[in-house]
């Protein structure tokens, strides 16, 4: 790897999206292998110098290889997978100089669509080249970073047991049939939502912990990736025909969801379950309740659109 340039902080951003960069891509993610090339050819016709080219087959290995970039100070390190290759890298950029750059390349890319990216290469590395650099706010769950979203409930069950070949090759319809079969062993549970001095317990079918506005592909919260807080939505009772129900709904939208849901909104929450439950982030179970989730302001650099 050459020594890279570094890039220059304009009052905690950066104008315009450095010209050096790094591209690391998950070839393992639902589009991944078919993009490295076009990503790697499109990205230098339009001017950016490519210090790295690294196509990671096992996604295991993904968070060690943008690591090792950003430790370097690679100006912009440009990372290719779906939602859940992007929360395992982004703890990597906090306060750091390098800008991440996203290439949404998964089944939901549910975190590109709450930035209002394009999905497909050729808008992605647009954005990658014309866009504008901007210091975003992210997620924690206790100490780890999340970029878009994390859920207790249905969600986890699904990720824990889908298979990888019905996500690669059949994507979100793949996906909403396999959580279909997921619902005959699911039970609601008990959440308590710890907010200040504020306690409240509800009978809960899911909940989602969200930084951006998208879930699953899908719309469900009204909020920004700047807005400066963290959603909590649950969705109540014990009925799991409510969760279908809710889940039909925000196919039409988030006003339509919210009248299923519970809704919290702040920077700071404590949540406990009973029983205790996994957390699936982006897409990945990666923790158990209980949990301290916080809202880190403004703090990782990101190539977004104009």
């Amino acid at each position: 790897m050459t020594h890279p340039k570094r890039c220059v902080r304009v009052g905690g951003d950066v104008n315009t999206p450095p010209r050096q960069a790094a591209l690391i891509v998950n070839t393992k993610s639902r589009k991944g292998r078919e993009a490295f090339r076009d990503a790697c050819r499109l990205l230098k016709e339009a001017g950016v110098e490519l210090v790295l080219e690294k196509a990671v087959k096992d996604p295991s290995k993904l968070s060690a290889e943008v690591r090792k970039a950003v430790e370097a100070e690679v100006p912009m390190v440009i990372v290719g997978g779906g939602d859940g290759s992007i929360s395992s890298t982004v703890d990597h950029f906090v306060g750091k100089k390098s800008v991440f750059a996203l290439l949404p390349l998964g089944t939901a890319n549910s975190f590109a669509r709450s930035l209002d990216m394009p999905l497909d290469i050729e808008g992605a590395v647009g954005v990658i080249t014309r866009g504008k650099v901007k210091a975003v706010d992210l997620g924690m769950l206790d100490d780890d970073y999340f970029a878009n979203c994390a859920a207790i409930g249905l969600s986890p069950l699904i990720a824990e047991t889908v298979p990888n070949g019905l996500k690669k090759w059949l994507g979100r319809p793949g996906y909403l049939a396999w959580a279909a079969l997921e619902m005959a062993r699911f039970k609601p549970f008990r959440v308590t939502i710890t907010q200040g001095a504020q306690v409240e317990t509800l009978d809960a079918l899911e909940v989602r912990i969200a930084n951006g506005r998208f879930h699953g592909g899908a719309e469900l919260v009204k909020t920004r990736v700047d807005a400066g807080e963290i959603v909590i939505q649950a969705i109540t009772g014990r009925l799991r025909a409510k969760l279908l129900w809710s889940w039909g709904l925000a196919l039409i939208g988030p006003d339509q969801v919210r009248g299923t849901v519970r809704e919290f909104r702040g920077r700071e929450f404590r949540i406990e379950t009973d029983p205790p439950l996994p957390i699936s982030i982006d897409g990945e179970v990666e923790a158990r309740t209980p949990v301290t989730v916080k809202l880190a302001r403004r703090a990782m650099l990101m190539a977004i659109p104009s």
